[in-house]
């Protein structure tokens, strides 16, 4: 019998991307931290035999295209993550269809390779979310977290758990793009990873995955480079960007390699859908 299959997904960004550091009182000297963890997440991967998708804001492909083109060129898919990290919501519609356009044309001129997926940053997913994705080329959307509402973040807009069209979750949005939703806890309601991960520890993430599993879902987990980094200390960064960053994430995403499954892109579980 085949192991079931999850997917590693990585918001490519740098730590100046985040709203963390975004709204912060202090600044630090170089503020580009996460392209130092590349190096080492490639070589994780594939010292594992996982492939992964990287959700790649287009900036960090224009400053640095060598370091996009070595995770495509490893068998990674390349996704787009918009062009600056802007949360949507917050921009017009003219400029959300730039950041979307832009980024696409910049990770496919960037690799050679198609680029079909997108992650909206932090999850932000205005109304007209679909229909723009659809305008400018996109296949599917991992942008849903089905998870219950976290006061001061996201959660409580979505329920389904499996991949779907956007037509069933949104009335009148295209059905030639599909959802590929981000994995929660069963009866906990929390996501697995990002933040939830570095808070409860990888035991939880494992046992959300197999449970997961057993329902016929393949989790998609996502993580960012730069909590693989040991983070300078910035005055108003929160508490929680902190917490088990750095060297236990390492050890985290071993012990989650380790677990009996076959780490695939996002594209191909959305392809099976």
């Amino acid at each position: 019998m085949s192991p079931p299959r999850a997917v590693i997904s990585v918001d490519f960004e740098y730590f100046s991307h985040t709203p963390a550091y975004r709204n912060a009182r202090g600044t630090t000297a170089d503020p580009d931290i996460g392209p130092w963890a590349m190096d080492g997440l490639l070589d994780t991967l594939d010292n594992a035999d996982a492939e992964a998708t990287f959700f790649v804001v287009s900036d960090v492909a224009e400053r640095r295209p060598k370091l996009v083109a070595r995770a495509a060129d490893a068998g990674h898919e390349i996704a787009s993550h918009t062009r600056s990290h802007v949360h949507l919501s917050k921009i017009s519609p003219e400029e959300r269809s730039a950041e979307l356009r832009s980024s696409r044309e910049t990770l496919e001129r960037t690799t050679g390779t198609p680029v079909t997926g997108f992650r909206a940053p932090s999850f932000d997913v205005p109304p007209d979310h679909f229909d723009l994705l659809a305008d400018a080329g996109y296949e599917y959307d991992s942008s849903v977290v089905p998870c219950r509402k976290i006061p001061g973040w996201y959660g409580g807009e979505w329920s389904t758990r499996r991949p779907c069209g956007a037509d069933q979750l949104v009335a009148d949005a295209p059905s030639s793009v599909a959802e590929l939703p981000v994995a929660v806890m069963p009866g906990i309601g929390l996501p697995l990873t990002g933040t939830w991960l570095r808070f409860f520890g990888v035991g939880y993430v494992i046992l959300g995955m197999r449970l997961l599993a057993r329902w016929g879902i393949a989790p998609v987990l996502y993580v960012h480079p730069w909590e693989f980094c040991e983070l300078p200390t910035i005055a108003g960064v929160p508490r929680r960007i902190y917490w088990r960053s750095g060297e236990w994430m390492w050890r985290a995403l071993a012990a989650i390699l380790d677990e009996e499954f076959e780490f695939v892109t996002a594209r191909s579980v959305v392809e099976g859908y």
